[in-house]
């Protein structure tokens, strides 16, 4: 009997992180995933990491629903403990827990915004990272294999939202890119991935309010993340990806991955 891959996505209540999750069930993966939204806390949110579990099970995979802040290194700590203990094992890590400041930090300058938005935006966002990846990743080292993906955006190339966003992204991909020397002598591949143009809930209401514009017809789904994720992990030449930094459209493309939702819901 073959042994099921296992994988961890953080912040998958919603967005590009529920996306992922879904993609790698696709792929057959256990898959552990995190997020501050539950039905037990929040009974009438309708994106909770219960109804992620479910969407999961529904793309052939197993899903397990881990409530957790990332601000508290100890939760992570115990979450990597019980994969160690229940699994043994870790094949896919996907960074993409992200706190967006409320209200959303753009359109103004950096010096017209709460000094909060870096802690939300490089704080859970970078510094989250970082500790998830450094915990997680001596189940890898054990095994001589895995991947781990930093989810990023085009903000850590050129201008988007704010200057704090910024920072936090180019931090991604660096720390993506570093990691990725580090872990070359143990096998395993680190890589930074960014969406382009994703409809994620978030995007979707900023174009619903006109605070945003999303071509339909270039419009990707948060599954065709997850879809690219796991066709780079089944790759018998990962090791050649790793310390690179991509867009999912380029991947997709490389990789022959289909978008399951092109162009529509916009």
């Amino acid at each position: 009997m073959a042994i099921k891959k296992v994988a961890l996505v953080t912040g998958a209540s919603k967005g590009v992180g529920k996306g992922a999750a879904e993609g790698l069930a696709e792929a057959g993966y256990k898959v552990y995933f995190t997020g501050r939204s539950s039905s037990k806390n929040v009974p009438a949110k309708p994106l909770t990491i219960e109804a992620t579990a479910q969407s999961v099970d529904g793309f052939g995979g197993e899903g397990v629903p881990i409530l957790l802040d990332h601000n508290d290194d100890t939760q992570v700590q115990k979450l990597v403990n019980r994969i160690r203990m229940e699994d043994g094992r870790l094949d896919v890590l996907v960074n993409n827990v992200f706190q967006i400041p409320n209200p959303p930090a753009m359109g103004k300058g950096f010096w017209e915004h709460p000094i909060s938005v870096w802690d939300d935006q490089c704080g859970v966002g970078l510094r989250g990272y970082y500790v998830m990846s450094a915990l997680a990743a001596p189940l890898m080292v054990e095994q001589s294999s895995g991947l781990i993906v930093n989810i990023s955006s085009r903000g850590g190339r050129e201008y988007v939202f704010s200057a704090s966003y910024g920072a936090g992204k180019a931090g991604v991909d660096r720390m993506a890119r570093d990691m990725a020397l580090e872990l070359k002598p143990y096998n395993v591949a680190a890589l930074s991935l960014s969406p382009s143009k994703v409809k994620t809930e978030f995007i979707l209401d900023m174009v619903a309010q006109g605070k945003m514009r999303l071509d339909p017809d270039g419009a990707q789904s948060v599954r065709l993340t997850g879809r690219v994720i796991a066709a780079i992990a089944s790759l018998p030449n990962v090791m050649e990806m790793s310390g690179g930094i991509y867009t999912v459209s380029e991947l997709a493309t490389r990789l022959k991955v289909e978008d399951p939702e092109p162009g529509s819901n916009v």
